[in-house]
């Protein structure tokens, strides 16, 4: 039987779609196979556009792909195959020495990517009896039905190959412009899945016994249903399920609003909250187009932590904007600080053709940039430390991720890696206890902190100890 690898790039809403076109894949019988091993007989690429290096190492990808598995196809789908299908497809050429690849690759637009879903059924129809494909990729192509674009709430995982929780598409797309923003061009407005479906797929998934799911899309905040927004999606989904927990992808600031804050209260919905935030500088604010204060931003998680108690919040930050000079750079270093977050992912900015920034001036320094996110990725360290600290001895509800590797996963292994409701990574001994499949809720108290950096053979960085409780 045929064989699949999938490589994911970006944002937790790719890693959903991968998963369902993962999912179409095994339902017909392929076989799913780990990318760092090679030889698959189709390689998939589903990229992302939102900085250049996430572009610089899809292009790497590719080339490395078709230079090492000189018999295998490779498909490109996702943001960066939608803006620029043809710098992709421009990867065929000899390059090095390598044959032109013309035949190998085939490059599906981020808003035909669900036609994937149909593509291994096709192979079946076409190939023999050991399930070989027939047939070029520009057949490939005309069966997929390229030409128009396609139902994007197609994807639904039947179940997830590369995560241990279960991931929820209900809204994609964006109707905000702001200035530095490429996915927006990529992805389109936004559109949201109807909330009697979100809701068939969510129990679905918790009869499947998943104890959270995870709600995401590109702007979830923008959710909208007849008279219907997130919060009272939330409210709609939490009446009609039993006991799934309820974790949301990312949060904008401005959305923070005391009638959504009284829903997220709810115990099902995850003490956890990612807040697109960029910047904490009024000028930068509203330069990138972003619509919100730093005042705002502090009074959205002084709400979520009035309802929540000690969540995990978390934000997104970009240094370097055109002219954002060291002061406004501290004022952000300095809103950081007073919040306290549980962990900063900072990133410096990257120009994005077709977007408003593109065409800025006073351009930061590569140098400066850099030296700004070393120096919040050092107090994020701070704050994460400070957090879990402030967490041992306490009670919590955590996800099975599944057995931690030992001694090169030669012997079987005494600690299972669990995900707490707060997002902490923990590692459970297990004990007197059974292990359980992934995607299971069970009572945990954390017990140490983890060491930094600490790894176990075949673990990746855990956050502390932990016991399960019965």
């Amino acid at each position: 039987m045929l064989s699949v690898a999938l490589h994911t790039l970006g944002c937790k809403l790719n890693q959903v779609e991968s998963e369902s076109i993962a999912s179409a894949f095994t339902r017909e019988g392929f076989t799913l196979v780990p990318w760092e091993g090679g030889g698959a007989d189709i390689f998939l690429v589903n990229t992302c556009t939102v900085t250049s290096k996430a572009e610089q190492k899809a292009r790497r990808i590719i080339r490395k792909i078709l230079k090492e598995n000189p018999t295998s196809r490779v498909i490109v789908t996702g943001c960066y195959a939608q803006l620029d299908a043809e710098a992709v497809a421009g990867l065929t050429g000899n390059e090095g020495g390598v044959p032109a690849y013309q035949k190998r690759l085939l490059v599906i637009p981020g808003d035909r990517k669900s036609s994937l879903l149909d593509l291994p059924g096709l192979l079946r129809e076409w190939g023999n009896a050991a399930g070989a494909p027939a047939g070029d990729l520009e057949q490939w192509a005309r069966g997929l039905d390229v030409s128009s674009p396609q139902d994007r709430f197609r994807f639904n995982p039947e179940g997830f190959c590369n995560h241990s929780r279960a991931f929820l598409k209900i809204q994609d797309g964006c109707d905000k412009r702001c200035s530095y923003c490429r996915v927006t061009l990529a992805r389109g407005p936004s559109v949201s899945l109807a909330a009697e479906r979100v809701l068939s797929r969510l129990r679905t998934l918790e009869a499947a016994g998943f104890g959270e799911a995870v709600l995401t899309g590109i702007n979830i905040c923008q959710y909208r249903d007849g008279s219907l927004d997130l919060g009272g999606l939330l409210e709609y989904l939490l009446g009609e399920t039993g006991d799934i927990a309820l974790r949301l992808s990312s949060v904008e600031p401005e959305n923070i609003t005391p009638n959504l804050v009284n829903v997220l209260a709810h115990p099902r919905i995850r003490p956890h909250f990612h807040l697109s935030l960029q910047s904490g500088s009024p000028g930068i604010l509203q330069r990138m187009g972003r619509g919100y204060s730093p005042e705002s931003i502090e009074e959205g998680v002084a709400r979520l932590r009035s309802v929540k108690g000690d969540p995990f919040v978390a934000c997104d930050i970009i240094t370097g904007f055109p002219g954002e000079t060291g002061g406004e750079f501290e004022k952000t270093y300095e809103l950081c600080r007073r919040i306290g977050f549980s962990w900063i992912h900072a990133f410096p900015y990257s120009p994005r053709p077709g977007t408003e920034a593109y065409h800025f001036t006073a351009p930061v320094t590569e140098r400066d940039a850099v030296s700004r996110v070393t120096a919040l990725t050092d107090l994020a360290r701070q704050g994460r430390r400070d957090y879990i600290g402030r967490w041992i001895g306490k009670k919590v509800e955590a996800i099975i991720e599944g057995t931690a590797s030992n001694e090169g996963n030669k012997k079987k292994s005494p600690y299972t890696a669990a995900l707490s409701d707060n997002y902490l990574r923990l590692l459970l001994p297990n004990g007197e206890f059974s292990p359980l499949p992934p995607g299971r809720a069970i009572p945990c108290r954390l017990r140490e902190l983890g060491k930094t950096g600490q790894e176990l053979p075949g673990t990746s960085r855990f956050d502390a100890w932990g016991e399960r409780l019965s």
